[in-house]
């Protein structure tokens, strides 16, 4: 699960490629659900509501993951407790156990964490990072 708000989205971005790269590769789209949700909290007024509201419609467009959204701070509060102005990424197991949970940029050492815990989950190596691209071939 990825929970943000509008000012912490590109914290973790080169992670969460790197994440839909490796399980891309891997052949492993399908083995996880990605929760994204956006902490709109301070959108919650009108006209933000729906600007707001809009810009998240645009942005699951172009990733192609449905964006929840939390416009009363929800996850903020117990018991998940999750800080609001930050990036957060969390991990849960099939039964919704929390498995891994980091808030605001990670370090390298703490995406190998991540990957080892999601690599438990899934039961495939997460850890080696994926093949660059190839470039594309000129038309």
């Amino acid at each position: 699960m990825f929970y943000e708000d509008k000012d912490s989205t590109t914290l973790n971005a080169g992670m969460k490629e790197e994440l839909f790269a490796r399980g891309k590769e891997r052949n492993l789209l399908g083995s996880a659900w990605v929760v994204a949700v956006a902490n709109l909290r301070k959108f919650d007024f009108f006209p933000a509501r729906q600007i707001a509201l809009s810009y998240v419609r645009d942005e699951e467009k172009k990733v192609g993951v449905p964006i929840l959204v939390d416009m009363d701070g929800t996850l903020g509060a117990p018991p998940w407790g999750l800080p609001m102005k930050t990036s957060n990424i969390l991990l849960l197991d099939a039964q919704g156990a929390l498995v891994y949970r980091h808030s605001g940029k990670m370090k390298p050492e703490e995406q190998v964490a991540f990957f080892s815990a999601l690599s438990q989950l899934v039961g495939v190596d997460l850890n080696t990072p994926a093949a660059p691209k190839a470039p594309e071939a000129a038309p």
